[in-house]
């Protein structure tokens, strides 16, 4: 995986479509998916890449379509589901009600419950509903529309879902379904974005580029390119313990971090942010947003526990289109804290370097 693109060598026109949240190139959509869900550096998606997405579910449909038919080839996911069926000949456990009605009704059956292997679960239904929605949005080109309905040829036997009804935090995944995780993850990303219209009662699509969802995503992104691309920094997303002098820390909130690089001893905490508007407003006076800064400077001093001054805090930005970007470095009770923007609507190869330039702005020639 190269800074390109994840897919090197290959040549790239640039799409010039863009969403209507931070003006954020759909390609890049698809790179910042890449890293955050590594799968997708698997040869199957390559031509993915390379096609132009007017839209972001345009995007998502062409992903979902080619990762449900590389799960066929696999073969899909199934588990026992519990069953209750009238029989003529004895399965499982006897129903009594059932087995009376039938009785009653002079029926030669018995009503039997057993659990049965069944492609009918969670997770294909996910699958099913949310590709049967990208198939009813006119925004999905008709390509990726005929791809997903060949796939779903394979799905008869399963059922749809309220997407109202899912318990995202209730799925878990297992060595036979973790093909799943990615695929489930963008059905999540679209099925969190619908809206249900009143009138005729069917499913439209809403902004995807929610401050929530891509704030997530913009999180996942920023560590896995530093992970892959920086080895040596051991990106990762750690828990900082409170440096307390005295006292019972079981009722403190638990400081988790975004990002945090290493390298011998110095260390650089990043959290990123992904806002509609960078800074806020108070009296037409544009400032920093506080909580921010107060986290990451709190962040940073409960680290450097010996006031050594080399761990080093960062707010990183999503640039927005507003005329102001923060970009300063303050030195506060001995540590540095740094607020920096990520232009993200630009060619990949630059919004690699940024991330490159942020590392040797600590780390030197080590990073």
């Amino acid at each position: 995986m190269s800074r390109q693109s994840c897919n090197a060598g290959k040549t790239y026109c640039v799409v010039f479509s863009v969403t209507n949240d931070k003006g954020i190139f759909i390609r890049n959509i698809y790179y910042m998916l890449t890293y955050a869900f590594q799968v997708l550096k698997q040869s199957n998606y390559d031509e993915v890449a390379s096609e132009e997405f007017e839209n972001i579910h345009d995007l998502f449909a062409a992903i979902l379509a080619r990762g449900i038919a590389q799960q066929l080839k696999q073969g899909l996911y199934r588990e026992y589901i519990s069953e209750c069926e009238n029989l003529s000949v004895m399965r499982g456990k006897l129903d009594v009600p059932g087995t009376i009605i039938c009785k009653l009704q002079r029926k030669q059956k018995i009503t039997c419950k057993y659990d049965a292997l069944s492609e009918n679960n969670v997770f294909n239904q996910i699958l099913k509903t949310t590709a049967i929605i990208l198939l009813r949005q006119p925004s999905v080109n008709v390509n990726r529309r005929t791809a997903l309905k060949k796939v779903m040829l394979f799905f008869n036997s399963v059922e749809m879902i309220e997407p109202s009804c899912i318990k995202w935090n209730r799925l878990r995944y297992r060595r036979n379904n973790q093909t799943y995780k990615m695929l489930l993850n963008i059905c999540y990303f679209v099925l969190v974005g619908m809206l249900l219209s009143t009138d005729k009662g069917e499913f439209k699509m809403a902004t995807f580029l929610d401050e929530q969802r891509m704030s997530r995503l913009y999180e996942k992104f920023v560590l896995e390119y530093y992970r892959y691309h920086h080895p040596q920094l051991r990106a990762a997303a750690t828990q900082i313990e409170w440096n307390l002098d005295a006292g019972v820390f079981h009722f403190l909130p638990i400081m988790q971090t975004d990002i945090t690089l290493r390298n011998g001893e110095k260390i650089l905490i990043i959290d990123t942010k992904y806002y509609a508007h960078t800074m806020q407003v108070h009296y037409d006076s544009r400032t920093l947003h506080s909580n921010n800064l107060y986290q990451i400077f709190t962040y940073v001093k409960n680290l450097d526990v010996g006031n050594t001054g080399n761990v080093a805090g960062m707010l990183l930005y999503a640039k927005t289109e507003e005329n102001i970007t923060p970009d300063s470095d303050f030195k506060m009770g001995g540590n540095i804290i740094s607020v920096k923007t990520l232009d993200l609507n630009m060619a990949f190869a630059d919004i690699a370097a940024q991330l490159d330039k942020i590392a040797k702005s600590y780390f030197g020639e080590k990073a």
